[in-house]
């Protein structure tokens, strides 16, 4: 290795060398902030050349480059191994720069100098060669053609923006001014060795090196692995003809979390979740995996590609690919998925769903599953979410769920059910019977409790009603309360003395919910007029409404007991279940809601859980004058090993776009998890709640002994 210093001009302007972006490398991916202060390094430095009461120009240290350099016939071609956003940038400047140029020799300077070579040998003797998703239209640039719109095309634009406005502020700078700048950017180039006995590894440098500050993804880094070593020519044949567009073009952004997900099922065990804090560690596990399975890495590439055209079954909500040969099996099949991973947004079975899916696809090695038993099991997989979603149960799905993987054998060759499988967990795991499910949709407020699903769970109760799919997803289609969200004087006689009380207890409960096409029009009409307006419904829940004289506490009870029998009907277990606690009974739950009690000095806290217990002693801890809260808040880290104990409601809703399963991990210093807030604002603030008892103990012991807050004060007894 050895390393020298250069302007970012002269490393460009080498005549005989071409540049060439290897295909780990990750496309362009400079915003507006970066480009922006790409522009004003050079500014400072155009501006230092025109005050005349400098001696020392000023310049600027651009950073580093490091290359790989290669023969390609008498030409050089210098491998980017680090560094490609620093070199696309300023050419993409200099593209800029020469098309706001009016002189044909200024503009053809920026080409043949920096743009072009003659002994290039990549497309329109093209210098540079970007990665496949940049590179149509970074040639289109090159040549003086109008690119697609994206990325590349965004950075040229904004860069002749704001060159235009230099020149427009300072009709003094010219050019030259702007070539100069270039002349006194300097980066580091650091060359590498190619001899393997001085152990200069593109990978591992890679791997270390800081990418501007935009951290590498998982996806990244294992396309790094898989491509870095091989020669130049290689690499591109594969990413071009392969890796790209038969897994990243396919997957887009959920490349990173089809890799993880991938690792999970292959070891049947609970992978973190991918984010920028553990992505190294998530990929060192990927990489331990693949060196130990297989034999080079063309074993391995063969080997995922069979997974992403599975596993875009899962994460695309609509699928125009044949599952099935059988139409009506295709289609139940896929809105089986669809249920499963986009109405009820779970995370915790795609691992799982992926091995159903090999071994109902590919059968070379593995027992078939036909499509009537992967129905089976995908329709009970749907009935143990929407139970448990129905109760609020997500706690422990993510960690063990992934475990049954190494089951899918067993359940292919007749060893086990589905069912069996998931009446066997622990308790906080449990498949809720159906004394269950009717105590809580009795006295649930399921209107409100249940916004995300109450629109999947009425339309799958009138699918399974009428054996008519119905688009619950439509915004057309909406709930309708019979009773009226405010009450005029015809439904007070209508719901007699007690309407207040009615009022209060009914008013969301499912007896009083229907699914219509009209909801607006309906309103908060009588219920002679709701019952006329619901005769042109072609929705079979009118008739449990229009065959009623009034609608009173009765008729509510009674379309209520209605409503939860046809739950039950929807989303059914079989008769030796439903009656049944359906966990393993001789199993302990590694993690128990114990019945505790808290006590902070004198005063006795109610507390329901072992989560309860840490919120309420931090709400104590918020609430009290003698004590920084603020402390904690700004160093989690250094007392919990993690920053997102809490959170302010700003970064929690960012974290949930990405994962949907970490809406039930949060929950405010009210016990509420976010969605059973009402508007939040920015700042407030929710408490992460998938701890244990141990978990939660040791994070009260961390604060009481950072905020000098007696050990003995704080007591937590079991009752």
């Amino acid at each position: 290795m050895k390393t020298e210093s250069h302007s970012i001009n002269d490393v460009l302007a080498k005549n005989a060398t071409s540049f060439f972006i290897p295909p780990f490398q990750r496309a362009y991916a400079w915003g507006k902030p970066e480009i922006e202060r790409f522009f004003s390094d050079i500014s400072r430095i155009i501006e230092s050349e025109l005050d005349a009461n400098q001696q020392d120009k000023q310049e600027h240290f651009f950073g580093t480059i490091v290359i790989k350099e290669e023969k390609a016939g008498f030409a050089n071609k210098s491998v980017i191994i680090d560094g490609q956003q620093r070199l696309t940038t300023t050419l993409l400047f200099l593209i800029a720069l020469r098309d706001t140029e009016t002189d044909p020799h200024k503009q053809e300077f920026i080409t043949n100098t920096y743009l072009i070579n003659n002994s290039s040998t990549f497309q329109d003797k093209i210098k540079l060669k970007q990665v496949t998703k940049d590179w149509e239209a970074y040639k289109a640039l090159v040549n003086k053609s109008q690119p697609n719109p994206g990325i590349i095309s965004n950075a040229y634009e904004l860069l002749k923006k704001l060159i235009n406005e230099k020149r427009s502020l300072n009709p003094k700078i010219n050019f030259e001014h702007f070539i100069i700048a270039i002349q006194r950017m300097n980066v580091a180039v650091i060359f590498l060795d190619e001899r393997p006995f001085k152990g200069e590894d593109p990978q591992i440098i890679f791997e270390t090196l800081n990418s501007l500050g935009k951290p590498l993804t998982l996806s990244d880094l294992v396309r790094n692995f898989v491509l870095l070593n091989m020669e130049s020519n290689n690499q591109s044949d594969i990413y071009e003809k392969t890796w790209y567009p038969k897994i990243e073009e396919v997957l887009q952004d959920y490349t990173s979390e089809f890799f993880r997900d991938y690792l999970q099922y292959k070891t049947a065990s609970s992978l973190k979740v991918v984010n920028d804090s553990n992505t190294k560690e998530l990929y060192q596990q990927f990489k331990d995996f693949v060196e130990n399975k297989f034999t080079n890495h063309n074993e391995f590439i063969d080997d995922i590609i069979r997974y992403v055209k599975w596993y875009k079954w899962i994460i695309n909500e609509t699928n125009i690919d044949t599952i099935s040969k059988n139409n009506s099996n295709d289609k139940e099949i896929k809105e089986l998925l669809r249920n499963i991973f986009h109405d009820i947004k779970s995370e915790a079975f795609k691992p799982f769903v992926l091995g159903l899916l090999e071994y109902h696809q590919y059968s070379t090695e593995n027992p078939r599953l036909n499509d009537e038993l992967l129905i089976s099991i995908l329709k009970t997989i749907r009935t143990y979410l929407i139970r448990r979603r129905v109760l609020g149960l997500t706690q422990g799905e993510n960690k063990n769920i992934v475990t049954l993987c190494n089951r899918i054998n067993d359940i292919a060759t007749g060893k086990v059910s589905m069912i069996e499988l998931l009446t066997n967990m622990f308790y906080k795991l449990r498949l809720p019977n159906d004394s269950e499910m009717e105590a809580a949709l009795r006295s649930m407020n399921f209107y409100e409790e249940l916004k995300q699903y109450s629109k999947f769970i009425l339309g799958k109760i009138e699918e399974h009603n009428t054996k008519v799919s119905v688009d619950f997803r439509d915004q057309r289609i909406t709930i309708e309360h019979i009773m009226p969200q405010k009450l005029d004087n015809n439904w007070k006689a209508e719901l007699g003395k007690n309407y207040e009380e009615i009022h209060k207890k009914y008013l969301h409960n499912i007896g009083n919910l229907i699914l219509t096409e009209f909801n607006s029009e309906i309103g908060n009409k009588s219920f002679n007029e709701k019952k006329m307006q619901l005769n042109q419904s072609s929705l079979n829940y009118r008739l449990d409404i229009i065959n009623r004289n009034v609608w009173n506490e009765q008729s509510i009870i009674e379309h209520q007991k209605n409503m939860i029998k046809w739950f039950l009907e929807t989303f059914p277990l079989p008769d030796q279940y439903k009656d049944k606690n359906n966990w393993n009974t001789n199993t302990v739950d590694p993690d128990p809601d114990a019945n505790v009690e808290l006590h902070i000095f004198d005063k006795i806290i109610e507390v329901n859980s072992w989560q309860d217990v840490f919120i309420k002693f931090l709400k104590y801890v918020k609430e009290s004058p003698n004590y920084d809260f603020d402390n904690i808040l700004n160093n989690q880290y250094k007392l919990f090993k993690r920053d997102d104990v809490i959170l302010k409601w700003s970064s929690l809703k960012k974290l949930i776009e990405s994962n949907r399963d970490l809406e039930n991990r949060y929950k405010t210093f009210d016990g509420k998890t976010c969605c059973k807030v009402k508007d939040p604002n920015d700042d407030l603030l929710f408490v992460h709640i998938n701890i244990s008892a141990s978990t939660c103990i040791s994070r009260i012991a961390t604060i009481t002994e950072e905020i000098f807050l007696p050990s003995d004060s704080i007591k937590i007894k079991l009752k």
